[in-house]
C-alpha cells in the first residue's frame, strides 16, 4: 500500500527553488547524482570491512546511466548500500543538517551560475534532480534487508513510499525529463539530457575522476556481438597523474567535487613523500571559511585513500586542528586497508604523515606570504584566526606559525613579529602587546599613551585566541611578550625619544586620594595606584598577574570553564586636571569618596570599550556630580 507524506518545510522551499529557478548550469544534477551513487558504494564497502554479513553484498562498484528516449527517462543506478524506509524519509524527505536556511537565502541572492554550484555545498544534491525532471522515482534496497522500497515525487510538496520489488542492494533513480525549452537569452537550446553524447560529455567534464566505472547505455538498443563495455570516466586519480598533465580547470573541478564549494580554491598544494613513509597528497586552501569551521562536530579533515582505494571522508587525524580549513586527498602506500579511526589515532605512520603534511602546508603558506602579498592578505583575513590556534597547541611548529602572523599595531600599520623586532628602537628588548574586544577599542586605549609618547609600538590583539596563545608561548625568538596592561609596567629609555625633565606635581599623592578611593571601592578592585602609563586620560584599569580580558572571561563562561578571580587595579593620572580637582575636593569634609570612585570606575570601563556595571546608576551618578 502506498503511503503519502509531506516534505519537511525547508525541503519544500529547496524544491521550489530547484523547480522554479532558471540556472545557467543545469548540468549540475548529473554530477550530484553520480556523486551520491559513488558515496553509496563507498559506504557499503567501508561498512563491510567491519560487518562480515555485508561482505557478500559489496561487489565491485559500478554506476550505470540508462537513457530511454521513448519513455523520456534518465536512470542512475548503483550497487551501493541502498536505503530502507527510514533512510528514505530521513534523506529524501527531510533536510536535517544545519545551514539549510542559509542555503535558501544564498540561493535567492545568487546569480544564476553561482546558484547551481551552491547545491553540493549544502548537502542537497538529490533535490537537483528536479532541475531537469518533473517527477522522480527511487527504487532501492538496503544491503542486508529483506524489503525493497519505492519513493516517488513530482516536487509538489508531497511524496509517496511503498514496498518495491528490487532484488539486489543499491538504488535506481529514474528521472522523467522535462520537455526541452529555448533559453530565454537567445534561440539556442539547453543540452538534451536524453542524448547519449550530451550525457557522456557532462560526465567527462564533471565526474571523470570518480573512483568507480560509469557506464552509459541506451534502452532498447541491442549491443553488437563484439561490442565491449567501456566506462565513460577515466577513474584515474588526479593526485597520481603528473602535475603537468592536469589543467588548472581539472584541479578546480576536483576541489569543488570533494569540498562541495562553489568557488575555485585560493591555493593548492601537491606533495609526494618518498622514503620510510610513502604517500601522496593533493590539498587545497579555500577562499572562504566553511560554514562548520568553528563547529566542534564539523566535517573537518581530508579524504583518506590507501593505494588508490577510498577509506574515509573527514579524516581529522592527518591534519592538525588549526589547519582544519584545508581540504583534499591523502593517499598512503603503507597504511592497512582495514584501518579504522581508532587505529589511526594510535598509529605511528599516521603521526609521521601528519607531521610531514603540517610542515608542507606551513611551508606553502610561508611561500604565499613571500611571493604573493595580495593572496596572502586574503588568506590571513579568512583563516588567520584559526591558524593562530596552532601557536598554543603545536609546540613543534609554534615559532613557524608565529612567523606567518601579521598584526595590527598602535602606529596604524600591519606588521609581522620579525618586522616588529627589526623596527624596535634602540633600548627596547621586549615585544609589547595589548588585548581587547575590538581593534577600535584597542587603538583608542589610554594604556597606549605613554608608549606613543616614547615612540614604542604596541601590537594590538583583538581576537579571543590571541590571549590564549600569547600567554602560552611567552616569547618569540629571544624576546618576551609583555602586556601593555600589566601591573608595575616599566618601559625602557629608548634612544631618540628622551623626555624633557619636568617638575612633578605631588598634590594628588600628598592628598592620599588613591587610598581614599580604594577604601570606598573595597573588594571591587584589587588596588588603586598612581599611574606612570597615562598621559592624556584620567584613569584606566590594569590587571594584577596574568591578564584575562572581559572578552576572554565571557568566552570561558560560555564554554563552562572556570573563570579565574578578576584582580583589577584602578590607575589614576596624577597630572590630569580632573584627578587634581578630585584630590582638592577630597580634602574637604563634604567629599563623597563613593560617588567619585564610582565615576572613575565607569570612566575606566568606557575607556576599555566595556559597558559600565550599572548603566542607570552610573548615569544618575554622573548627572548628580555635573549638577554639583
Amino acid at each position: 500500500m502506498s503511503e503519502k507524506m509531506e516534505f519537511q518545510s525547508e525541503a519544500k522551499q529547496v524544491l521550489e527553488l530547484m523547480i522554479n529557478s532558471v540556472y545557467s548550469n543545469p548540468d549540475i544534477f548529473v554530477r550530484e547524482l553520480i556523486s551520491n551513487a559513488s558515496d553509496a558504494i563507498d559506504k557499503l564497502r567501508i561498512e563491510s570491512l567491519s560487518d562480515p554479513e555485508l561482505a557478500d553484498f559489496a561487489k565491485p562498484g559500478r554506476i550505470e546511466i540508462t537513457i530511454d528516449k521513448d519513455a523520456k527517462t534518465l536512470t542512475f543506478q548503483d550497487n551501493g548500500i541502498g536505503m530502507n524506509r527510514d533512510d528514505l524519509v530521513s534523506f529524501l524527505g527531510t533536510i536535517a543538517r544545519s545551514g539549510t536556511g542559509e542555503f535558501i537565502r544564498a540561493m535567492k541572492e545568487a546569480k544564476n551560475g553561482a546558484a547551481s554550484d551552491l547545491i553540493g555545498q549544502f548537502g542537497v544534491g538529490f533535490y537537483s534532480a528536479f532541475i531537469a525532471a518533473d517527477s522522480v522515482t527511487v527504487e532501492t534496497k538496503k544491503a542486508g534487508d529483506d524489503k525493497a522500497w519505492v519513493w516517488q515525487s513530482t516536487g509538489d510538496g508531497t511524496y509517496t513510499i511503498e514496498e518495491g520489488s528490487r532484488e539486489t542492494n543499491g538504488s535506481k533513480i529514474t528521472l522523467h525529463i522535462k520537455d526541452r525549452k529555448a533559453n530565454d537569452d537567445d534561440t539556442s537550446y539547453e543540452k538534451d539530457y536524453l542524448s547519449i553524447w550530451d550525457i557522456r560529455s557532462i560526465i567527462k567534464e564533471y565526474s571523470d575522476f570518480v573512483t568507480y566505472p560509469i557506464y552509459v547505455n541506451e534502452a532498447n538498443k541491442e549491443k553488437k556481438e563484439d561490442e565491449k563495455e567501456e566506462p565513460v570516466n577515466s577513474m584515474k586519480a588526479l593526485w597520481t597523474r603528473p602535475q603537468n598533465d592536469v589543467t588548472d580547470d581539472e584541479y578546480s573541478e576536483f576541489y569543488r567535487h570533494i569540498s562541495h564549494d562553489w568557488e575555485n580554491p585560493l591555493d593548492r598544494i601537491y606533495y609526494k613523500a618518498e622514503g620510510t613513509t610513502e604517500f601522496r597528497a593533493l590539498l587545497f586552501i579555500p577562499q572562504r571559511q566553511p560554514m562548520d569551521l568553528f563547529h566542534p562536530d564539523g566535517k573537518h579533515g581530508v579524504q583518506l585513500y590507501i593505494k588508490r582505494v577510498f577509506i574515509m571522508n573527514d579524516c581529522k587525524d592527518l591534519i592538525p586542528t588549526y589547519l582544519r580549513f584545508v581540504k583534499g586527498v591523502v593517499d598512503s602506500e603503507d597504511l592497512p586497508l582495514n584501518v579504522s579511526r581508532e587505529i589511526l589515532q594510535q598509529d605511528r605512520l599516521t603521526a609521521q604523515i601528519k607531521n610531514s603534511l603540517t610542515k608542507k602546508i606551513l611551508d606553502a603558506i610561508a611561500k604565499m606570504k613571500k611571493d604573493d602579498a595580495e593572496k596572502y592578505e586574503k588568506f590571513w583575513q579568512v583563516f588567520g584566526i584559526v591558524l593562530k590556534e596552532g601557536i598554543a597547541t603545536d609546540f613543534r611548529h609554534s615559532e613557524d606559525i608565529m612567523k606567518l602572523c601579521t598584526f595590527e599595531s598602535s602606529d596604524g600599520k600591519k606588521t609581522s613579529l620579525e618586522e616588529y623586532i627589526i623596527n624596535m628602537p634602540t633600548g627596547q628588548d621586549k615585544i609589547y602587546y595589548l588585548t581587547g574586544s575590538s581593534l577600535k577599542n584597542l587603538e583608542n586605549s589610554p594604556k597606549l599613551e605613554t608608549f606613543k609618547k616614547k615612540g614604542i609600538t604596541v601590537l594590538l590583539f583583538g581576537d579571543p585566541v590571541d590571549e590564549y596563545w600569547v600567554n602560552t608561548s611567552g616569547k618569540f625568538d629571544k624576546y618576551d611578550f609583555v602586556s601593555a596592561a600589566a601591573e608595575d609596567l616599566t618601559l625602557p629609555d629608548v634612544k631618540g625619544n628622551e623626555e624633557e625633565t619636568k617638575v612633578e606635581d605631588t598634590t594628588v599623592e600628598e592628598s592620599g586620594l588613591a587610598k581614599k578611593l580604594k577604601d570606598a571601592l573595597g573588594a571591587l578592585v584589587e588596588d588603586v595606584k598612581l599611574s606612570d602609563r597615562l598621559v592624556d586620560s584620567p584613569v584606566c584599569f590594569v590587571q594584577k598577574g596574568q591578564e584575562i580580558s572581559p572578552q576572554m572571561r565571557n568566552l570561558m563562561r560560555s564554554m563552562g570553564q572556570p573563570v579565574p578571580e578578576e584582580k583589577r587595579i584602578l590607575e589614576i593620572n596624577a597630572q590630569h586636571p580632573l584627578i587634581k580637582k578630585i584630590a582638592d575636593e577630597s580634602e574637604s569634609s563634604s567629599f563623597n569618596a563613593k560617588e567619585w570612585s564610582g565615576l572613575l570606575m565607569g570612566l575606566a570601563s568606557i575607556a576599555d570599550g566595556e559597558p559600565v556595571a550599572n548603566g542607570k546608576e552610573f548615569t544618575k551618578l554622573l548627572t548628580d556630580l555635573l549638577e554639583k
